[in-house]
């Protein structure tokens, strides 16, 4: 079906592809978004302490929300970037590949970035108790999870042409 397979690079060399950064902010701003609502729901206190803390900010929901969003969109930016590699570039033409790439990278976001990153960061300014490394569970698995998948999704479908 058309919907779910595009054929965005045709005649494009793989050595010819275009980085897509505003594709990879848009989305990558979507998906923070989307999570953002997910873990207010089941872990506020994620936004207000640990995202909020990186800066200095521990107890601000504000700071916490909008930190959250541009990190987001930051690795949505990166994401683009690895899908303009010659060996990937084609992987945005099929939905479910890019939804796949995106669920791989949040999953890759969670256990390094948030999971390993993030604990270090939150000692070196000085929270008092940063969580142990690595700091993964299921939840913070779950949200990037969320995160990568809405990602992909929403990138195939911003990509611009």
């Amino acid at each position: 079906m058309a919907i779910f397979h595009k054929e965005k690079h045709a005649g494009e060399s793989p050595f010819e592809s275009r980085f897509r950064w505003r594709s990879g902010a848009a989305s990558g701003f979507l998906a923070a978004g989307v999570t953002g609502l997910a873990i207010t729901l089941m872990g506020l206190e994620t936004l207000q302490v640990a995202i909020a803390g990186l800066y200095g900010f521990e107890g601000n929901i504000v700071v916490g929300w909008a930190a959250h969003l541009l990190h987001g969109a930051l690795f949505g930016v990166v994401f683009a970037g690895v899908l303009a590699d010659p060996g990937l570039f084609a992987v945005s033409d099929w939905l479910w590949k890019v939804v796949v790439a995106g669920a791989v990278y949040g999953v890759i976001l969670a256990v390094f970035g948030a999971g390993i990153i993030m604990p270090i960061w939150l000692g070196a300014v000085g929270l008092p108790a940063p969580p142990s490394i690595p700091h993964v569970s299921a939840s913070l698995v779950g949200w990037h999870l969320l995160y990568g998948v809405v990602l992909g999704g929403s990138f195939y479908f911003l990509e611009a042409e």
